[in-house]
């Protein structure tokens, strides 16, 4: 496959370089107002803030768990500006650092204590997340394809539009034409081609993200087009709002204590299929590695290899797949895609540069219609690979 350039964030005005210098900063504020850190917190997290900004990048202390692993992955980055690290991995290292200003790893009180928690409760106890779950009964009345199309609708937008918006025969025409990739008829052909197998969902966000996520699993192993489902989440807090085991217990949670009577019973479904092991949550601390999909240790690519379909969720998940770089908008998601272990969906809202697997039509629409569309969150895609 032919290269492009990285991604950097040494560029002014681009979407990588307004992050660090103007979404960063508003959310180091968050995070310290969000949480009654102490003095020592607050200061180490404003010190990381204008060194990301501003300044070169430091190591780990030697005593961090993590500290050798870190030292090989940016074994060619110590002690150079920030601005000089590709995208992914300054991103992914500003966010292992947040954690070690917060106190996060460190024997004491705010040891596990996670920073973005505060966020990720308000979102799930919210009045939209009653309403998501409340339009699940009006799914029974819909024919079995008409269903399963809503249900992957909403796990595709995640919180743009709760599920009752993506029942409406309007909603499913305005997604339609959101998307500038879809091959969802392939990825529903080679479920049911692979029936009864394992399915490896890759979660993105927590929240009424992760919410529609747990619902198309339950509907994958209800409906018999998977046998087992595999959920990966991160080990730790990572980019704000991505899940992990905490935030899949605390989803369940409210569906099994909904007063709705399908999201309970979706709830219920989900913890019986936890006890047999249908349902498997897992993780690994590649999932928070600063390296694309391609460099996965092979005990990672082992575990995906033997699975029927990989579904990767989000925008993160497909930045890793394909690479963090400035392909051309019409490279061919299967050549991207290709050195991933096993057949794989990409279910993204588009909210960053990264693009494969347009048709030159298309490309040139978007391009010419003036908008952000890459990083605006108004377009999405479901981008097939399979292997067989």
């Amino acid at each position: 496959m032919p290269t492009a350039p990285v991604i950097r964030i040494d560029v002014p005005g681009s979407f990588a370089w307004g992050v660090f210098h103007e979404r960063h900063p508003k959310l180091i504020e968050q995070v310290l107002d969000a949480l009654p850190y102490g003095p020592g917190e607050r200061a180490a997290v404003k010190r990381l803030l204008t060194e990301s900004t501003t300044g070169v990048l430091e190591p780990l202390a030697e005593s961090a768990h993590d500290y050798a692993q870190w030292q090989e992955w940016g074994q060619d980055l110590w002690g150079r500006p920030w601005g000089e690290a590709p995208f992914l991995w300054a991103e992914s290292y500003f966010y292992r650092r947040l954690l070690d200003a917060t106190g996060y790893f460190r024997p004491g009180v705010w040891q596990g204590v996670d920073p973005f928690a505060p966020f990720k409760n308000a979102e799930l106890a919210g009045s939209a997340v009653d309403d998501e779950l409340a339009a699940l009964s009006e799914l029974d009345g819909l024919p079995a394809s008409r269903r399963a199309e809503a249900l992957l609708s909403s796990a595709l937008w995640g919180n743009r539009a709760d599920l009752s918006f993506r029942i409406t025969a309007e909603a499913a025409g305005s997604a339609a034409s959101d998307l500038v990739a879809d091959d969802t008829a392939a990825l529903w052909a080679e479920l049911a081609r692979a029936r009864g197998g394992r399915i490896c969902v890759v979660a993105d966000n927590a929240g009424r993200e992760l919410l529609p996520d747990l619902i198309l699993i339950d509907h994958l192993l209800a409906s018999g087009l998977a046998a087992e489902v595999v959920l990966y989440v991160k080990p730790q807090p990572y980019f704000v709002s991505d899940a992990t085991m905490n935030d899949v217990l605390a989803t369940v949670e409210r569906l099994r204590a909904s007063s709705s009577g399908p999201a309970e019973a979706i709830g219920r479904r989900l913890w019986q299929a936890m006890n047999l092991g249908d349902l498997t949550i897992r993780t690994h601390p590649f999932f928070c590695a600063p390296l694309p999909f391609d460099d996965m240790p092979v005990d990672l690519r082992t575990e995906l290899a033997g699975a029927s379909m990989a579904i990767l969720k989000g925008d993160l998940n497909y930045r890793r797949l394909v690479g963090d770089q400035m392909w051309p908008p019409t490279t061919p998601f299967a050549e991207a895609a290709s050195h991933f272990p096993c057949s794989v969906a990409a279910l993204r809202t588009l909210k960053s540069d990264v693009i494969v697997g347009l048709d030159a039509t298309t490309a040139t629409r978007l391009d010419s219609s003036g908008t952000s569309w890459r990083t605006n969150g108004h377009h999405a895609l479901v981008q097939v690979h399979l292997r067989h």
